[in-house]
């Protein structure tokens, strides 16, 4: 008995002075059982009513004292016992109250240099207190002259307010999302109509940190200790990703150096021993957005058996130093951790063109996708001479006279709409009176563009945009009446508008991200969100800065990874811009130009050449391949048919018309909202049910197929303009599909004329024969396909660093030296990761330098993570775009041999494959082409055969239902969307494509990789995507060894990150 009360004695004692339903949390118990299991330990629990009640010096007495706030915790009775009695604290009190003030935590962690999101305060005595320093426009906020464009983000000052929101800007349909403590399921809530700040109260707005869709918690313990977990972050789609049990799901994530630091400058800073922080990771640098105060990890034995022992030397070093803080040999308890499922891969090769043995893993995936159903694009063009319009001009070109303007912003198109509104004629002129027909015309068109930019009720820059282009100018005398000044007094306006993907185009997308993800990772399955989750899953996603295609994009990534809700937080969240890979036909305009008018020759000649040339043995050799060879016989039957078309669309648009003539100018009924169709997931019922077209007007509707009518055959000079028959098409094909309920008879007809037409001019518009196919394809697709050749370069390079460094692990080897093949690759590829994107966080790429390191090696935790395969890894690249890449693309795949450097070799794609490619014609909406690199391990490491690529296209878009009349496409008529068709082979079942002839024979037609320009610096918000945080998993660091592989150029592992900082940004490649 007495050695018992002597064993008590000499025990440290440890009071938990926290409320109880934190003392008694599974964490805290799990950590406090096993250091009372040390056997050095007594644990006192003050409990709430001693806390709450009862005189500090009535507490129990202790050694070590773990106190820390929550709800309802009276901090100032803790500070005051710890002053009284001074135990050793593991938190300290006094520090606590930092963590209530944002303002505070930001101003302590830039004091100890830990780098934290650029922000700014906006402080208010009261509230909606206007304040002189703060400016808020439609696209940014301005804090004393500091500008933060959207999306941005905007903090409660209080600490313990977890109403965090984020502003999206208006080219991405606008809208806020508010984030908030987990609720259910669910984490956030996207408002699409809330554009405008907050002004009830203090806060902080700072920079959107773009992060691919993850954040890390990092959790301490003392200076020296820190754990990390990965989580779907928020902002995404708001859906908190549960295990069987309950549990969110998170994924431990290993740490670099550089933040190891910021951990223990956080534990310095804050004096919080035992503490949580959330940490940013984008462009290959690491923020910290918040600190948390007290935080466990839950559920993971591992960290509790760490935080034990970590815990125990802290309190011994502190109390008891003359007791050995050095671990027993074996752990005094016995926890059996539960043991998650696998995800039981396999390690089979695609079953597409062949299966080459259990030995083949799948490394990479990269796909070219067109982007999904959109309404007809549109075009108006007027002169002007109006006084407000050539003010208007020179309001937004800065006084400039011969300087054209674009008017894209809410402000822009309300200024152009409050004049137009003022220009166009309260009645139609012409009938009333005897106008010219030129004058009538110009009223008809102002009232088009009227009609276009009252469409939907509010502006986005996606859908609608104005260019102003001065074209005449006079001297006049300036208004100061020294000297003169140039005026413009004629101004060319074009008004683009349309294009805006349908909820068809949307569910087209989302349904083709879903059957990748079913059906593009062998052996997979679901577990490619597994993949993702846990860092071994490398995504990166590319959009032109077409609406359509960036929102494609969006869709698509919703289905890929199983996300919900709407498409502005997943855009903005998880796609990059680049339109200098993804967009425009520059650089091969005048081949393009060339092609069209030898094109225009072949379809007016009488003569029967291509019908007579077809018969031959590879007919898309020919001239003019694929074109009908009565077409100059067909085209007089399109005019018809377009005409008959065009006037029963104006009868319908004569009563809409008049409605809108004799009602107020300013009290006009909005029919429809192009830029919350984005958001749409149905068809708009209301509308079909009440005979009105879906995606526009009845106006706009007959604007459309009059333009077509005009300008497809000039009666006056009797002459056919072939560029629009596939404008023609496309519209029948867009009114077959959405406005079918409207009846207009022969639509039928006329799609099938124009479809019969559209099928021989579109392929040939990018080259009427093979060669020239070759040569404008390069031209359009050159920087695309040196971005494909990079992102297999790079992953088979990271494929044999792995390979080599598990073989010398296997063998218990020294690692050797990088190779200089290596090492050269890595430097040919270096300084290029970045791009010429113009960046939702424009101001953030300012700061830094372009050669910091942009492909950090972030990486899941095999100690801590439940996971059967943590070598497992595969990187995907999409890249959406429009139809012109998509042909450009495929012509260099299907004649590159056609050069005269490869001649001698077959061509990438089979003959059978090219027949198909022959017939198919039409590349439509969602159509892809998909490159899937394969690793076969038990090939050499030097074998060309190590690694296979295997090449497979989709058509997109099933035409069938819109060409038959069955039951089933009687139903996907009903639902105005088409199926995407699966994907077909390129090459014939069992051929082997090596990664090294794939290279041979693309390279003399892409950029290389040292001609990739630097990233230049945004200037200012442009309204598109910065390049997505790089959530790469460098597997090499998953091994012992990696910190003497990594330094290629020689440099000692024991150098610091900053010594060897120059030395990696030379390593750095564009992924």
């Amino acid at each position: 008995m007495v050695g018992e009360e002597d064993g008590m004695k000499n025990k440290v004692t440890i009071g938990v002075c926290v409320m109880e339903k934190k003392a008694f949390s599974g964490p805290m118990l799990q950590i406090l059982e096993r250091l009372e299991a040390f056997g050095e330990f007594e644990i006192v629990h003050f409990g709430d009513k001693v806390i709450l009640e009862e005189p500090i010096q009535s507490w129990p007495i202790c050694q070590c004292l773990i106190a820390f706030h929550s709800s309802g915790y009276p901090l100032e009775r803790a500070e005051a016992y710890a002053a009284l009695r001074k135990p050793f604290l593991v938190n300290e009190l006094g520090q606590q109250r930092l963590l209530h003030d944002r303002r505070k935590v930001y101003e302590r962690l830039e004091f100890y240099g830990i780098p934290v999101p650029r922000y700014a305060l906006v402080n208010r005595e009261s509230p909606n207190e206007e304040l002189d320093y703060f400016i808020e426009e439609e696209d940014f906020v301005e804090v004393h002259g500091n500008r933060f464009w959207k999306p941005f983000v905007e903090k409660p000052i209080d600490g313990d307010d977890h109403s965090i929101m984020i502003y999206y800007p208006s080219s991405a349909g606008g809208g806020m999302k508010e984030l908030f403590r987990k609720i259910g399921n669910r984490s956030s809530e996207f408002r699409p109509d809330v554009r405008r700040v907050r002004r009830e109260g203090s806060y902080i707005y700072e920079e959107f940190m773009p992060t691919g869709g993850t954040d890390v918690k990092v959790y301490t313990v003392g200076p020296e200790y820190a754990h990390a977990e990965a989580r779907k972050s928020p902002v995404v789609d708001g859906v908190v990703m549960r295990n069987p049990d309950g549990k969110e799901v998170r994924y431990p994530v290993l740490l670099t150096p550089a933040e190891k630091q910021m951990a223990r400058e956080v534990f310095s800073a804050f004096g919080q021993a035992v503490c949580g922080f959330d940490l940013l990771r984008c462009d290959g640098r690491s923020y910290v957005c918040d600190v948390n105060g007290w935080s466990f990890v839950k559920n993971s034995h591992k960290y509790y058996d760490d935080a034990a022992c970590v815990l125990r030397k802290m309190f011994l070093d502190a109390k008891a130093p003359h007791l050995s803080s050095t671990l027993p040999p074996t752990l005094p308890w016995k926890v059996n951790e539960p043991v998650q499922q696998s995800e039981g891969l396999t390690r089979q090769g695609s079953g597409i063109i062949g299966t080459f043995g259990q030995s083949e893993e799948l490394r990479c995936v990269i796909a070219i996708t067109r982007h999904g159903d959109r309404t007809p694009k549109q075009k108006v063009k007027l002169k002007v001479t109006e006084e407000k319009l050539l003010n208007l001009m020179l309001k937004y070109n800065g006084g400039r006279p011969r300087a054209e303007t674009k008017l894209k912003s809410a402000i822009q198109l309300q200024d152009l709409l409050d004049a137009t509104r003022i220009l166009v004629p309260r009645v139609r002129p012409g009938r009333e009176s005897d106008s010219e027909a030129e004058d009538i015309e110009h009223a008809e068109k102002l009232r088009q563009v009227k009609a276009v930019l009252e469409e939907g009720g509010h502006f986005s820059g996606i859908y609608r945009k104005v260019q102003l282009k001065p074209l005449k100018w006079v001297k006049v005398q300036k208004a100061n009446g020294e000297g003169e000044e140039e005026r413009p007094t004629e101004a060319l306006m074009v008004l683009k508008y349309g294009g805006v993907l349908t909820h068809a185009g949307r569910k087209q997308a989302e349904e083709l991200g879903r059957y990748f993800r079913n059906n593009m990772y062998p052996g997979e399955g679901t577990g490619l969100l597994r993949l993702h989750s846990t860092y071994r899953h490398d995504l990166k996603i590319y959009s032109s800065d077409e609406g359509r295609v960036q929102m494609s994009a969006a869709a698509f990534a919703k289905g890929l990874l199983d996300l919900e809700g709407q498409l502005t937080p997943i855009l903005v969240s998880l796609v990059s811009k680049d339109s200098s890979m993804l967009d425009g036909l520059d650089n091969a305009s005048i081949e393009i130009k060339e092609a069209k008018a030898r094109l225009n020759e072949i379809i007016t000649s009488v003569s029967k050449s291509v019908h007579n040339n077809s018969s031959r043995e590879k007919p898309w050799m020919v001239d003019g391949a694929g074109l009908p060879p009565n077409a100059s016989e067909v085209l007089p039957k399109l005019v018809k048919l377009t005409k008959k078309v065009t006037e029963q669309v104006r009868l319908l648009a004569i009563d809409e018309d008049e409605d809108l003539a004799e009602s107020s100018s300013y009290d006009v009924i909005l029919p429809y909202d192009q830029a919350k169709a984005l958001g749409k997931t149905h068809i708009d019922v209301d509308r079909i049910a009440a005979g009105l077209p879906c995606g526009e007007g009845f106006l706009l509707m007959f604007a459309r197929w009059r333009k077509l009518e005009r300008d497809l055959y000039n009666e006056r000079k009797e002459r056919f303009d072939i560029t629009q028959i596939p404008d023609v098409y496309d519209s029948c094909k867009y009114d077959l599909l959405h406005n079918a309920h409207l009846n207009l008879d022969g639509l039928d007809e006329l799609f099938k004329v124009a479809q019969l037409l559209a099928d021989g001019v579109i392929p040939n518009e990018y080259g009427i024969n093979a060669k020239q196919k070759l040569k404008i394809g390069s031209k359009i697709a050159r920087r695309l396909l040196g971005k494909i050749l990079i992102d297999l370069r790079n992953t088979r390079e990271e494929a044999i660093s792995v390979a080599e460094l598990k073989s010398n692990q296997d063998n218990n080897i020294a690692v050797p030296a990088a190779k200089e093949e290596t090492d050269y690759h890595s430097k040919a590829y270096g300084k290029i990761d970045g791009t010429r994107r113009a960046s939702f966080t424009s101001d953030m790429s300012m700061d830094q330098d372009e050669d910091d390191d942009k492909e950090p090696k972030y990486r899941l935790d095999p100690k801590y993570a439940n996971v059967k395969t943590p070598e497992r890894h595969v990187r995907t690249r999409l890249y959406f775009t429009s139809e012109s890449h998509i042909h450009s693309l495929m012509n260099v795949l299907r004649y590159c041999n056609l050069d005269e450097s490869l001649q001698e070799e077959p061509s990438l794609v089979c003959d059978n494959a090219l027949d198909r490619l022959y017939r198919t014609k039409e590349l439509d909406y969602m159509s892809y082409i998909v490159f899937r690199l394969f690793e076969n391990t038990e090939v050499a490491l030097e074998d060309p055969k190590r690694f296979r690529i295997e090449m497979t296209f989709s058509r997109g878009a099933d035409l069938s239902p819109l060409e038959s009349n069955d039951s089933e496409a009687a139903s996907l008529h009903q639902e105005h969307t088409l199926p995407i068709m699966g994907p077909e082979r390129l090459q014939d079942v069992g051929s082997y494509l090596t990664l090294e002839m794939m290279e041979k024979m693309i390279r003399p037609f892409a950029m290389p990789a040292e001609d990739f320009p630097p990233p230049s610096i945004p200037q200012g918000f442009s309204g598109y995507f910065s390049k997505s945080a790089a959530v790469l998993e460098r597997l090499v660091n998953l091994w012992p060894f990696h910190k003497h592989s990594s330094n290629s150029n020689g440099s000692s592992p024991r150098k610091s990150r900053g010594e060897n900082h120059k030395n990696q940004a030379e390593e750095t490649s564009y992924t």
